[in-house]
């Protein structure tokens, strides 16, 4: 266990308290909220950087970090479903996108092609992370600028859809091709 995967693990263990976070009603709920979910993607940020730079890239860090992102999002998601912040039909379009580019991805490993993330991914994976601590801050601390959030969780609907369909066009047709017979 070195650094990296320990910020990881981290993130990981975070998300039960920023779950009770965001389902619970207190004072200050949207700003303790809003730092957990900040400080835990920061770990993101934090892990990857450590590994390249220290060299410290490790196969357990390569299958925790994407484990622990798509977990962290995904319980974001489902609590602001929860509390009205999202409509249901968008977070199950989020999440089974996450879950289907994940699937995807494990189909070409075992054909031992490795997708690597995309820019469109990448950006898709900035705009959850904005809209969700911005959709966490909610209306009451937002006011007239809650329409922010709103519009780029259209956004992130986008672009998770587009994303998925560039992994599933670009990479689909030489997962499914049969190999040759000998």
């Amino acid at each position: 266990m070195n650094l990296p995967n320990a910020l990881t693990s981290l993130r990981i263990a975070l998300i039960p308290f920023l779950m009770v976070a965001l389902l619970s009603s207190f004072r200050g709920q949207e700003w303790v909220s809003f730092g957990l979910f900040l400080f835990a993607t920061l770990t993101d940020t934090v892990d990857g950087l450590l590994a390249r730079r220290t060299n410290a890239i490790t196969e357990l860090g390569q299958l925790l970090d994407p484990i622990a992102d798509k977990l962290l999002m995904t319980a974001a998601f489902i609590c602001l479903v929860q509390s009205g912040h999202v409509p249901a039909w968008m977070a199950v379009v989020i999440i089974g996108r996450e879950i289907a580019v994940t699937g995807f991805r494990a189909i070409a490993a075992s054909k031992g092609v490795i997708i690597a993330a995309s820019w469109p991914g990448k950006i898709k994976m900035q705009f959850e992370t904005y809209t969700i601590a911005l959709l966490i801050l909610g209306r009451t601390i937002l006011g007239k600028f809650y329409i922010i959030p709103q519009v780029l969780l259209w956004l992130t609907m986008a672009m998770a859809v587009y994303s998925a369909a560039e992994y599933f066009v670009k990479y689909g047709p030489a997962l499914v091709k049969e190999p040759k017979k000998a």
